[in-house]
């Protein structure tokens, strides 16, 4: 989701700026409008991949907007507003904004709720790889699919996500935490032990499936999926293994 393009429309200049702040801290690149008008301009220009949207903004508001909008793409669209009336968000809702977020907010809850609804648009959204592929390992999200040496295997749906949010980024090292927001979301409360347990369900599965990559914990940090350095095409020929060697040596 690292350089995703999130718009962020809003007529007070200190919540874009705000916003952009966290928003790039999480990678994300950003484009600010002050207004309804700027922001169907710079939409059609830019091409966002999600919409942060206030309601209440002068030439045209949140409403209007959200509506022109919807008549060419389904952008993803999460509604920013001072009100809190369930009208107002069942509103927002049915002119088909993804998600509500009300003022006054936490701007590390607006970024978990835009992480969450950029993984739920991943279908529609081109830039998102739905399956990855190593030795021996299969993954695909389309329908939940996990596939080890050929062989289908069952596997609950968080454990899914888990094993293909970290393989999805190779040798990237994630923490307990980071794990619970990217994967479980920002409405999950439990603790880092819930990830501790998925991972070691996963082991379990993946134990001695292949030497060319691994779901390792980086002690006092978190976990990876690590992949040895191998070319795309599979293993180098070029470079004789071990065994190779040594017999070389003896002959």
């Amino acid at each position: 989701m690292a350089n995703s393009k999130i718009m962020v429309v809003d007529d007070d200049s200190n919540i874009c700026e705000l916003l952009r702040l966290y928003l790039e801290k999480e990678g994300y690149d950003t484009i600010l409008a002050e207004n309804g008008t700027q922001a169907l301009e710079k939409f059609d220009r830019e091409k966002p991949d999600l919409i942060l949207l206030d309601i209440m903004m002068p030439q045209l508001d949140g409403w209007q907007v959200c509506r022109e909008i919807r008549k060419k793409s389904q952008c993803p669209i999460i509604m920013l507003t001072a009100k809190g009336e369930v009208f107002d968000k069942v509103l927002g809702l049915e002119l088909g904004a993804d998600d509500y977020v009300v003022k006054p907010f936490e701007a590390k809850e607006v970024v978990a709720r835009v992480k969450a609804v950029l993984r739920r648009s991943g279908i529609q959204n081109d830039k998102k790889v739905k399956e990855v592929r190593y030795d021996g390992l299969y993954i695909n999200m389309e329908n939940y699919e996990l596939r080890i040496r050929g062989k289908q295997v069952d596997t609950p749906p968080k454990e899914m996500e888990l094993i293909f949010h970290l393989a999805s980024n190779p040798n990237r090292v994630f923490t307990r935490d980071q794990l619970l927001d990217e994967v479980w979301g920002f409405e999950y409360y439990g603790d880092s032990r819930t990830v501790d347990v998925h991972v070691k369900r996963l082991r379990e599965k993946l134990d001695g499936v292949s030497d060319q990559w691994n779901l390792k914990t980086v002690w006092g940090v978190g976990y990876k999926f690590e992949v040895r350095d191998q070319t795309e095409d599979g293993p180098e020929e070029e470079k004789p293994s071990k065994k190779a060697s040594a017999a070389k040596g003896k002959a």
